[in-house]
């Protein structure tokens, strides 16, 4: 039972990935894992500005943004900042949520203003 919703969350960050991509984004990286802080679903590039993308989706009326709790948000922040220094970069960046309800995205940059 554990892969259906699984394999829900990969679709979505599929859908999520093809929407960035058609949107201009470089994507960087899916998945990337910061070990004891977290995850990020999305890394991509435009127009010379790093995004950290959190990826929430449902298939319920409850609404997936309310899926993005402050507590989620430290940990992308924590993670971004690790992905930052391990790769040495120094350049803007944002934190940015993608929240998919039936299929239609919406991108919302810099979630954390």
């Amino acid at each position: 039972m554990r892969e259906l919703p699984k394999l829900f969350g990969d679709k979505s960050e599929t859908l999520a990935t093809s929407f960035l991509e058609q949107s201009g984004f470089v994507i960087l990286e899916r998945n990337y894992f910061a070990r004891k802080l977290g995850e990020i679903d999305i890394i991509a590039s435009r127009d010379d500005v790093l995004h950290f993308i959190e990826v929430k989706s449902g298939k319920t009326e409850f609404d997936p943004i309310y899926n993005l709790t402050p507590a989620k948000l430290r940990k992308v922040i924590n993670s971004s900042q690790y992905y930052m220094k391990s790769k040495k970069l120094d350049m803007a960046f944002s934190i940015d949520a993608l929240i998919i309800r039936h299929d239609e995205v919406e991108f919302i940059q810099n979630v954390t203003l």
